[in-house]
C-alpha cells in the first residue's frame, strides 16, 4: 500500500500480480476493466454491490435551502445525485477488529 495510507490502482494491480501471478500488464488491465464496469454501471444509474465488501448506492437529493454559516444568508442548494457507500456486515466486523 502507498505511504499515504491510500490503496491505489497500482497497489491493487500489484496485489493481484503477487497473489495470482499474472503479468503486471494483465493485472493492470484487469483492475481497469473492473473499475470501468463499476463506473459505467453507476453512470447508468445502477447501484453496485460487491458481496462481502459493500454497496455503492446512488441517491437523488432534492433542492433544499441552505445557509451560509458566515453571513447567515439563505441559499438554494440545487438538486443533485450523490454516491454513497454502505459497508457490508462482514466488512464492518473486519474494520472493528482492526481498530
Amino acid at each position: 500500500m502507498s505511504d499515504a495510507g491510500t490503496l491505489t490502482r497500482s497497489d491493487l494491480s500489484d496485489a493481484i500480480h503477487n497473489e495470482i501471478g499474472l503479468s503486471r500488464a494483465e493485472c493492470s488491465d484487469l483492475v481497469e476493466a473492473i473499475l470501468t464496469q463499476m463506473g459505467d454501471a453507476l453512470a447508468k444509474g445502477q447501484n453496485v454491490k460487491i458481496s462481502g465488501f459493500g454497496t455503492f448506492i446512488l441517491r437523488d437529493k432534492t433542492q433544499r435551502i441552505g445557509r451560509n454559516p458566515k453571513t447567515g444568508v439563505e441559499v438554494p442548494i440545487a438538486p443533485r445525485r450523490v454516491l454513497t457507500f454502505r459497508a457490508s456486515q462482514k466488512m464492518r466486523e473486519r474494520i472493528a477488529k482492526a481498530s
